[in-house]
């Protein structure tokens, strides 16, 4: 089950690096396939990782101070979106943040220190699914499930972070982000922590892949389409219901 996992973790970190080639899924109005794919991600939180969270609050509740919480999952997804909704909302006013000089040094120190707090939080964010791949699915169709909805929310995180950092991002970031990958996943093999650590952590990310996928949907700007949409979050819903 490792190798598999491994080939998991690979083929998520190539997403990052090969995504910025389907230059067809740079348009406006938005491509189908990333409103799919966003779709889908969500259909995966709504349809998997929700009810998931209630054995993930069984195993927080019996741990240390965190029973004295009565819904502790849920508040971590909360905390988990509400990150991820602060780092964009720091992200977009710094970014507009006016500069003495239009152009020059102080534009491009400005520009580079947001990049790197937005580029390191989701590296974080991805070593946090290399983990999961390995502690929170242990049987190949729940591997695979994982693995499709993962893959499809980095895709449209690719697109939505090559958008904003441009240059920076495809010489520096979508390289760290995959590296983040595949050092979560060796955190994984090398590390074992107790349940309630991984529920915690499971917890957190699902707060943020709904955020992450939202922002990038909701938008008037990207022009987004709602029936693939629609249609993501419909097949996910038949995979994981009848397969």
């Amino acid at each position: 089950m490792e190798v598999l996992q491994l080939a998991f973790a690979m083929a998520l970190a190539a997403i990052h690096l090969f995504a910025g080639k389907l230059h067809r899924l740079d348009t406006l109005p938005r491509s189908a396939w990333l409103s799919f794919a966003g779709g889908f991600s969500v259909g995966y939180v709504f349809i998997h990782i929700f009810p998931e969270l209630n054995a993930a609050h069984r195993a927080i509740s019996d741990h240390g101070v965190l029973v004295l919480l009565e819904h502790n999952a849920y508040i971590v997804a909360l905390l988990g979106l509400a990150y991820f909704y602060g780092l964009e909302h720091w992200v977009k006013r710094r970014s507009r943040k006016p500069t003495i000089a239009s152009t020059g040094t102080k534009r491009v120190e400005n520009q580079k220190s947001v990049f790197w707090v937005h580029v390191v939080a989701f590296a974080i964010y991805n070593a946090l699914f290399g983990y999961l791949l390995v502690y929170r699915n242990t049987q190949l169709p729940s591997e695979l499930f994982f693995f499709l909805a993962m893959g499809f929310h980095f895709l449209v995180n690719d697109y939505g972070l090559a958008s904003h950092h441009r240059s920076l991002y495809a010489t520096q970031g979508r390289w760290i982000l995959a590296a983040a990958i595949v050092a979560g996943w060796a955190v994984g093999v090398l590390v074992e922590v107790a349940e309630a650590v991984t529920s915690l952590v499971y917890a957190f990310v699902a707060g943020g892949l709904i955020l992450n996928v939202l922002k990038e949907e909701l938008p008037e700007q990207r022009c987004s389409r709602f029936w693939p949409f629609a249609a993501g979050a419909f097949a996910c819903t038949l995979l994981l219901t009848f397969a």
